[in-house]
């Protein structure tokens, strides 16, 4: 039986997500005199993130105070019934007394294995802003610590359970074609999207040979993250998405002090203030339905084709990171990413 982790109300958030991140269940009790009074899972934080809750504040607050929960003896097949019934994917089974006794999972259920659903990684790009480096070698292969950028994208998958990639090339091509070859080294299935024209960050989801049966991701491949795959896939079938995009947030100082007046009259001076945006974090998870928005060998960026989805009344929801994230994709983000690489991925 999976451990389950049990947190009080006043317990931080940070030290919550510490405990959901041991374990398999993906979520922490909230108990009060031993009896379950909340849950918290993965995105109900990331949902907080998202309306500005900072890590610090207690568990309370994001907490979800009425969670769907079954009685101790329940079958598998009504518990299965209950979580589909409701879209969620952890069950806590309780007992007379109100204790939680174990948590059922609908992955050990019904889900379908991460193997099923495929992996683009784009690879294509001339790297320009890394020059001299690329001059000799694509940007997915230069190396960050040990090994390329690219092997480092394509391990984070493997071990998150994932087995079929599809590879998108243009610049020096044969280069990342000779280095992962058909993907058996790594024991997984590598094909190659052969761009003979270079078609932005979406624009060769039209050439896979085939239309994928389940959602698919879609990555950037000079990204170095640690987000969590699974958790990514689970929120998006709970939110019915379309499209899931990764955000992460960015903050900007402005060096200057901000002049806030109404008509004619000063209000306040705000001395270099930070401003917090939501960006594209460059990873995104898809329906297939997706590629009916593609015309064939037609140039265009992931961003204009999500837009195009959501103009056509399809739902695309957004996915904040709180894992390590960064984008290599200049000099000094290479020597940070180097400086940074042990310490994270060693």
């Amino acid at each position: 039986m999976k451990e389950i982790f049990v947190v009080n109300e006043d317990t931080p958030l940070i030290e919550t997500l510490r405990r959901i991140d041991q374990g398999h269940l993906q979520l922490a009790v909230v108990e009060r005199d031993g009896r379950i009074v909340g849950t918290v899972t993965d995105g109900d934080v990331r949902r907080a993130l998202l309306g500005g809750v900072g890590l610090d504040a207690s568990v309370e607050l994001v907490m979800n105070r009425t969670p769907i929960t079954a009685p101790l003896g329940i079958s598998n097949p009504a518990a299965l019934n209950l979580m589909r019934k409701h879209s969620i994917h952890q069950l806590p089974i309780v007992d007379p007394d109100g204790r939680v006794v174990e948590v059922k999972l609908i992955d050990d259920l019904a889900l379908a294995q991460q193997s099923d659903h495929w992996v683009v990684l784009m690879a294509g790009g001339l790297g320009s802003r890394l020059k001299p480096l690329t001059d000799d070698v694509p940007k997915p292969l230069i190396r960050v610590g040990d090994k390329p950028i690219l092997e480092t994208v394509l391990g984070g998958f493997i071990k998150a359970g994932f087995g079929k990639f599809f590879i998108s090339v243009n610049y020096k091509a044969e280069m990342i074609q000779d280095y992962f070859g058909d993907g058996s080294a790594w024991g997984v299935e590598i094909s190659y999207l052969q761009e003979t024209e270079r078609l932005g960050t979406a624009g060769a989801l039209s050439l896979l040979p085939e239309r994928p049966k389940q959602a698919f991701f879609v990555m950037n491949g000079d990204l170095l993250t640690t987000v969590n795959f699974e958790q990514m896939l689970k929120y998006h079938h709970q939110h019915q998405a379309f499209s899931t995009v990764c955000v992460r947030e960015h903050s900007v100082t402005v060096p200057f002090g901000v002049i806030d007046f109404d008509d004619h009259r000063l209000v306040g001076i705000r001395e270099k203030p930070t401003q917090k945006f939501f960006v594209n974090a460059g990873v995104y998870l898809l329906d297939p339905g997706v590629l009916d928005h593609l015309q064939g060998n037609e140039a265009i960026d992931m961003p204009t084709l999500i837009e195009r989805t959501i103009a056509g009344g399809q739902q695309s929801v957004v996915f904040p990171l709180r894992e390590y994230w960064i984008d290599v994709g200049r000099l000094d983000d290479l020597q940070r990413a180097s400086d940074e690489f042990q310490r994270i991925f060693g």
